[in-house]
């Protein structure tokens, strides 16, 4: 090549930049017109090569046999040649140095990514064509209990099993007939005989003037196995949410709704695309226990607790109420406030009509005839009249609409108003919805 193809050429001064390579243009007085390749770092160091080329060219022992020389420079020996051209009419000097002892294109030239590459986490390897590895760093020769110089020389046979060998050799086919990068996941079996899994890329490279196949990956089996590990518990967690038959509803720290089961869709009689994304607290009628749902709530945004019981009155689109058994747990993430908080309602009463509230008389009356006390014991024991005791069950009668002492038990337990799981009886909640 020649000096006016160095400067003229741009595709070639892209190239040069690559290599330990200068070419220069000046004027008469040596004045650095342009210049490139990649020898010297900064254009200080290449005015210091022309300088002392120039003192050189200057010295009476020294001349340009046929346009060319060789110059010592900072520890390092260029073959100069540099033939006289003219550029826009004026006389100039264009030249080009190649450093003599550099490292090829595949060498050690940058040590220092060289040194990086070679001891980097992630593995990587550059094979030729038939398969044969050029070079392997000690990530990737780690994977198969040996070190990279046991690798180079070998064969992709020589280290992995028929199958994943004749995979391998696919992909390489893949990069070399496309002739651009791919990036892709992988299996392959470890030397122990498990499964691993690799994310990565595999692309075309120029090793000693051939083109071969260069890959660098990261060995992701361990996040693998934990994003399937999620994946089964998400799976598990919407198979125990959609087919328990238990009302359940994820609910964000501000109380919306998002996540819910067909079962809580049906206890509200509504669709469940209606469901979510509404606000959790239009669900539940305006009862005195309400307070004490607010403060539990706060608890667990807090993370002050983790889980409570507690019961509210749910309401569904018909307006009908039911007295409903609430388990609140909290998501985290974090040590901070809870992500989210998950709803499971277990024990649920009858729906019914709203009624007017029940007084506190009226509760015991219908804890204590459950009890299997008789009117004059009831009255006793409130210290109220026999005629005051019969108005209130009369009352009762109505508001439960039971015609008889054991129906108005049984509706008591159905609407919630007892709990079911204790004896002797006691109201389901000490604020009862009704109240």
């Amino acid at each position: 090549m020649d000096g006016k193809a160095v400067v003229d050429n741009s595709s070639l001064k892209a190239l040069l930049e690559r290599l330990s390579v200068f070419w220069w243009e000046v004027d008469e007085q040596w004045h650095l017109l342009e210049r490139g390749g990649g020898a010297f770092a900064d254009l200080l160091t290449a005015q210091r090569f022309l300088d002392h080329l120039r003192q050189e060219m200057s010295s009476p022992r020294r001349s340009l046999e046929d346009g060319r020389c060789r110059v010592q420079f900072d520890g390092r020996t260029f073959e100069v040649r540099s033939p006289q051209a003219e550029s826009q009419g004026q006389d100039c000097t264009r030249g080009l140095a190649v450093e003599a002892d550099a490292q090829p294109a595949g060498g050690r030239q940058y040590a220092a990514f060289a040194e990086f590459a070679d001891f980097a986490p992630a593995p990587a390897f550059i094979r030729d064509r038939a398969g044969c590895y050029l070079w392997a760093n000690h990530s990737y020769a780690h994977l198969y209990g040996t070190t990279p110089e046991q690798v180079v020389g070998s064969h992709i046979e020589d280290l992995d099993s028929p199958s994943d060998a004749a995979q391998f050799r696919a992909l390489d086919q893949e990069i070399l007939s496309r002739g651009k990068p791919v990036r892709h996941n992988l299996s392959y079996h470890r030397s122990d005989g498990s499964t691993g899994q690799a994310a990565g890329h595999r692309f075309p490279a120029q090793e000693n003037g051939q083109t071969c196949v260069a890959g660098i990956y990261v060995d992701i089996t361990e996040h693998a196995r934990a994003m399937n590990q999620r994946r089964e518990a998400e799976e598990n967690l919407r198979a125990l949410r959609d087919h328990s038959g238990l009302p359940c509803a994820l609910l964000s720290v501000n109380g919306r709704i998002e996540q819910a089961g067909t079962a809580t869709a049906e206890l509200f009689r509504t669709n469940l695309s209606d469901l979510v994304g509404r606000r959790a607290h239009t669900l539940l009628a305006a009862t005195p226990d309400l307070r004490e749902l607010r403060l539990a709530w706060e608890g667990l945004i807090s993370r002050r607790i983790r889980r409570v019981e507690t019961s509210a009155v749910l309401v569904d689109s018909q307006g009908h109420q039911r007295r409903a058994q609430l388990h609140l747990a909290t998501v985290s993430r974090s040590a901070g406030r809870a992500a989210h908080v998950w709803a499971v309602v277990t024990h649920q009463s009858l729906a019914h009509e709203p009624h007017p509230p029940l007084t506190a008389a009226q509760i015991r009356i219908l804890s204590l005839l459950a009890e299997g006390s008789t009117n004059g014991e009831i009255a006793t024991s409130l210290r109220l009249s026999r005629q005051a005791i019969d108005y209130h069950l009369s009352r009762l009668r109505g508001l439960l609409g039971a015609a008889t002492r054991p129906a108005l038990v049984a509706r008591a337990y159905v609407l919630g108003i007892l709990s079911p799981g204790a004896w002797p009886p006691r109201p389901a909640t000490t604020t009862h919805p009704l109240t």
